[in-house]
């Protein structure tokens, strides 16, 4: 028997409450992977690169998710990736035991593949809405970000010393690794409640699928490509370097951890009015607005290092990611049809991650390695950030400035 497919706003209920749950454990994560591997790395210079793994298993899942999404459904996805989730919590937990940072490695790119499936949350919000109300469901699925933004950051807290051990890395990492397990292992049962079939077969008459190439040709498309890459790669490159910084410049982990809740309430909370502020005003604006405030992230952070400037642009951070990835999503979901879903949106996350990828090897770089200390290892991470700004800001201004393309036909 077929079950009954979701409706729009169930669909938006269950995937705001997986990413508020199942979503926890990548604030959690990003706040200590960091300085984990710090602990485990035998160079400093390779200690955001748990991060860097857990975003190229992001990156290289990413396309095979979305072709088992495309043949088999959303939920098929989205429980490969808890199974990832789970995996990389296991092994997490059991490398820190035994100090082998290898293994801490391999655990992260198991975690890569909840990081991709997670991503593909706002495009399953999109699928069985509206194009009015599109905009404002993967809005509301973001905005589910929020309580992970409290709940990620506090359960490092709260897990630190969970495992008594003589060794300090193990007491104060491990409960958190164990934490990420056992939240994969019952948040898949979530998806229990959700239904979103593959698309179905297309008709003799249907539109034909889209080559690569010729997806990539699409003036919105490639755009929204862009933006999306450098707004996530960008809040990237500066949230890995953040808690090193905040530690290196004299403050303490928690205040790291509060710096990240900070940072990604930030990135949250503006989702409650962001689908509304793109039907009011139109995406392309919400996007370059997303970027200028990425600027402004990194005017703050190089002013000073002080706490109050570390909280400050890591907000401005967060609501420039905020703007510019949804809107980009948004401005992608408008650029395709049904019959372009999985590989437009595979291709379109393959490019993100690897941007994101890029960005967080050379986060723990230009942080730990590229001055005499973290100040200026702080100010060589800031200033990264000038040519991608400037990259995607010419590319949205020359969308803004042609010729608007007619909507695909569906």
């Amino acid at each position: 028997m077929t079950r009954t497919v979701s409706s729009p706003r169930r669909t938006v209920f269950v995937l705001i409450l997986a990413q508020a749950v199942l979503g926890s454990q990548m604030p959690m994560l990003f706040t200590i992977a960091g300085l984990a591997g710090q602990s485990l790395a035998s160079n400093i210079c390779f200690a955001t690169m748990p991060i860097s793994m857990i975003v190229i298993g992001s990156m290289c899942a990413a396309t095979p998710i979305s072709s088992v999404m495309q043949r088999y459904g959303r939920r098929a996805g989205f429980w490969i990736g808890t199974a990832g989730g789970a995996l990389g919590g296991l092994i997490g937990a059991i490398a820190l035991y035994y100090s082998s940072f290898p293994l801490f490695l391999f655990g992260s790119f198991c975690t890569g593949l909840y990081m991709s499936a997670q991503g593909f949350y706002r495009f399953a919000a999109a699928d069985t809405a509206d194009e009015a109300f599109r905009p404002k469901a993967i809005s509301y699925v973001m905005a589910g970000g929020l309580a992970a933004a409290i709940i990620g950051p506090q359960m490092v807290k709260a897990t630190n010393g969970m495992v008594p051990s003589g060794d300090a890395t193990v007491s104060a990492f491990m409960g958190a690794y164990i934490f990420v397990f056992l939240l994969n292992a019952v948040g898949s049962l979530i998806f229990l409640f959700i239904n979103i079939p593959a698309p179905a077969t297309p008709a003799a008459d249907a539109p034909e699928a889209r080559s690569r190439l010729e997806l990539l040709k699409t003036p919105r498309i490639a755009v929204a490509m862009i933006c999306g890459m450098v707004s996530y790669a960008l809040m990237n490159l500066v949230m890995t370097s953040t808690p090193l910084a905040v530690v290196g410049c004299g403050y303490t982990t928690n205040y790291a951890a509060d710096v990240v809740t900070g940072h990604v309430l930030a990135m949250f909370i503006p989702s409650f009015f962001t689908g509304h502020l793109i039907a009011h005003f139109g995406v392309e604006k919400i996007v370059g607005a997303g970027l200028v405030i990425l600027a402004a992230a990194g005017v703050v952070a190089l002013n000073d290092v002080e706490l109050k400037n570390f909280f400050i642009a890591l907000v401005l951070l967060g609501i420039g990611w905020n703007f510019g990835f949804i809107g980009a999503t948004a401005m992608l979901t408008s650029a395709h049809g049904p019959q372009d879903r999985g590989r437009v949106q595979g291709m379109n996350d393959l490019f993100v991650f690897g941007g994101v990828t890029m960005a967080s090897l050379a986060s723990g770089g230009l942080m730990n390695c590229s001055g005499g200390d973290p100040v200026q290892g702080w100010t060589a991470v800031n200033l990264a950030m000038i040519p991608f700004l400037a990259l995607a800001g010419t590319a949205l201004t020359w969308l803004m400035m042609r010729p608007k393309d007619p909507l695909p036909a569906t």
